[in-house]
């Protein structure tokens, strides 16, 4: 791959650092990405490196013209020999390194440095401390008091003193630290990942004007790839033929839907909202699914946590008063050794550190947990929430629901109504269009594609047409009232099956009933157990909302020990219940996982999606449950609460312990070394406490 420089700032005055972009002549993939990182990495001189595995896109900061040459040269060299990258291999195996590598320089401090002469040990003290100097002065230079400046601070007052021993200490332990956070981003970011990769298996195919349902994997550049409302885009490619809306927000952003018409480029990763799209392929495989991976891992570090940017903030405003407190003290006791201990010891590094790492490690423990969420704000969010809204079928029952019993109207056949209802259900990924296709496959009752296009319409049903036939197939409000087909002919099985709390669904034929099947929606084993364990959690107020009847609704909540439900909810009824009780003042976590979830689960503070609901609600949804139990509902709230009381108990720790030892190096109670090696053991007790597991042994280590 040959790479270009489309952008350069070269450095000014040693202000400020020089920046490149350089860009491929086509995409890296996420392992290209990763291993480019990787090796600018390993260059003298290079920071800020981030690569855009989609675009080809590598952008790196250098220091001078000797790590720009560099840099340039190892591209000039990968154009003709990708082999001096790292390979998969290679990478996959420094993810699963653990870091031991940090405790070296601590062995050495403790064991090798005693045995060497003293002018040894102060070169070695001053040629570590250098970095860390260089740091501090170029954020001077910016006119910045920040925590790198108060570092520079401190090494520099030891070298005034000529305290080697202190400088050798200082740089251990932050370079120790620096590495421990390093490592830990690396393995949350990493399980992270393999989280939020997206499956998809089987795609629709054009072939000769008909669909073919084939595996994704024998999709190619040029195939046809039919795409219906609420499901993924497989692919890259241009739109062949019809019209949507697709939710863009994974790939740029944008929170609304974005209108695609014939000729329009679409992206795999991305949702159809609404209508129905033949995509040209341009890009498939497994390429355009991770770039999807990579998307959401950039989202979810770049949303922090409010208490995150506070506690970020608040560290970066300590930074001024204590340079102030060391000058006053210097200025009273006329006594460096005193003020030097001060400047040895601040609230920064502790705050700035253990908090993001609290985070991080939190979204690492709930993915391996069975719950995924997808930036630290929400994270938070999780223990702020105080009300529950739960979607009916295929949250509070098992998304696998089955058919009891299939009845024709009168001048019907039961096998011809269950034929016709699976050929119009098997485009959709609801459950009970799924309960309908797997009944009429158990009953060897084929249904070959000879309808027109399937219009959907969300949280209603489906319409077609089969020679010459109207056909619709949906809810009883959908069927009696929007296509005005009258249902007494089957009243009497109306009112039984609805008695015991069964979905219904009807087939209406040229305005005529056909029939309807009955299905049995089998409550989640662990359903009411979840709903009094959220109560006892802290939660006010548990709302269920279905677009089942009042009957079957009711016969559900009873089940499940929920008092307040909303029958017949339509999506925007849905959406409706949970901005006013926002307007109220609550604070909403909402739970769905179809179609016509998407709109509530986007107006809640938080919203969560089952593992086998659809694309679109896993795609607009803060928080995936990975596995097919509300369990993960639980978890996720007591591991939010955890996380929240484990950095406010840091936060209270750090602020005590560093407050002692600043009135220990007022009194000269302690020196500049015992100063600055209690501070920063301090930050690594509250950093490591941060990263500890709040459910030890729990975790799914595959």
């Amino acid at each position: 791959m040959r790479f270009s420089i489309v952008h350069e700032l070269k450095p000014l005055r040693n202000i400020s650092p020089g920046r490149i972009r350089m860009r491929g002549t086509g995409p890296l993939g996420l392992d290209g990405a990763a291993a480019i990182q990787e090796a600018l990495a390993s260059f003298p001189g290079i920071t800020q490196i981030k690569v855009n595995p989609r675009l080809g896109s590598v952008l790196f900061f250098y220091g001078d013209e000797h790590a720009r040459a560099l840099v340039l040269a190892f591209f000039a060299r990968l154009e003709n020999d990708a082999r001096i990258l790292p390979t998969a291999e290679d990478l996959a195996a420094l993810r699963k390194s653990s870091p031991v590598n940090a405790f070296m320089p601590l062995l050495s401090y403790l064991f090798v440095r005693p045995l060497l002469p003293p002018w040894l040990r102060a070169g070695l003290a001053v040629y570590g401390a250098l970095p860390y100097l260089w740091q501090g002065l170029r954020a001077l230079m910016r006119r910045k008091l920040t925590v790198e400046v108060l570092d520079a601070a401190g090494i520099a007052a030891s070298l005034a003193m000529k305290d080697f021993s202190t400088i050798s200490m200082l740089t251990l332990l932050l370079g120790f630290g620096e590495t421990l956070e390093t490592w830990t981003r690396r393995k949350s970011l990493a399980s992270l990942a393999e989280s939020l990769a997206l499956n998809v298996a089987n795609v629709w195919v054009l072939i000769d004007g008909k669909e073919h349902l084939v595996p994704l994997a024998q999709v190619h550049e040029g195939d046809l790839v039919v795409v219906l409302a609420g499901n993924a885009i497989p692919v890259d490619g241009v739109v062949h033929e019809g019209q949507g809306m697709v939710n863009q927000s994974s790939m740029t952003g944008e929170s609304g839907g974005v209108a695609r018409t014939v000729g329009s480029s679409v992206y795999a990763g991305t949702v159809l909202e609404t209508g129905r799209l033949v995509i040209s392929a341009r890009h498939v495989g497994d390429e355009t699914r991770l770039t999807q991976v990579l998307s959401f891992i950039e989202e979810s570090e770049s949303l922090k946590a409010g208490i995150q940017g506070k506690f970020e903030r608040m560290a970066d405003l300590a930074v001024p008063f204590t340079f102030l407190l060391s000058g006053l003290v210097l200025l009273i006791t006329r006594n460096f050794v005193r003020a030097a201990s001060v400047l040895l010891v601040d609230y920064t590094c502790a705050l700035k550190l253990s908090t993001p790492l609290a985070v991080l490690c939190a979204m690492h423990e709930a993915a391996g947990l069975g719950v995924v969420i997808k930036g630290g704000r929400f994270l938070e969010a999780l223990h702020e929430v105080d009300t529950l809204v739960l979607d009916k079928t295929g949250t509070l029952t098992q998304a696998i629901p089955k058919v009891v019993e299939v009845i024709p109207a009168p001048g019907f056949a039961r096998d011809e109504v269950l034929r016709t209802m699976a050929c119009l259900e098997e485009h959709f990924p609801h459950p009970v269009a799924r309960a309908v296709v797997r009944r009429a496959e158990e009953e060897n009752l084929h249904h070959e594609e000879e309808h027109a296009h399937v219009q959907y319409v969300v949280a209603h049903g489906v319409a077609s047409e089969l020679n010459g036939q109207k056909l619709c197939v949906g809810s009883r409000h959908f069927v009696e009232q929007d296509e005005g087909v009258d249902l007494s002919p089957l009243v009497e099985a109306i009112g039984y099956h609805t008695a015991l709390g069964r979905s219904l669904l009807f087939m209406g034929q040229n305005k005529r009933l056909a029939g309807l099947v009955a299905i049995e929606d089998p409550v989640r084993p662990e359903a009411a157990d979840v709903i009094q364990k959220m109560r006892e959690l802290g939660f006010r107020r548990i709302v269920m909302l279905t677009g089942d009847d009042d009957r079957t609704a009711r016969a559900l909540a009873a089940k499940v020990g929920i008092g307040e439900f909303m029958a017949e909810a339509l999506p925007q009824d849905k959406a409706q219940v949970v901005q006013e009780l926002t307007a109220k003042g609550a604070k909403v976590l909402m739970v769905g996982d179809g179609i016509s979830d998407a709109p509530a689960l986007s107006a809640a503070h938080v919203g969560v999606s089952m593992c086998d609901g659809t694309d679109l609600a896993r795609e607009v949804a803060n928080v995936q449950l990975s596995r097919p139990t509300l369990e993960g509902l639980v978890q996720a709230r007591i591991l939010s609460q955890r996380t929240i009381r484990r950095i406010h108990r840091n936060f209270v720790t750090t602020m005590v312990a560093n407050t002692a030892f600043l009135l220990g190096g007022l009194l000269m109670i302690l020196g500049p070394g015992t100063s600055a090696l209690l501070h920063n053991l301090t930050t690594l007790a509250v950093s490591l406490n941060a990263m500890r597991p709040h459910f030890p042994g729990k975790q799914d280590d595959a």
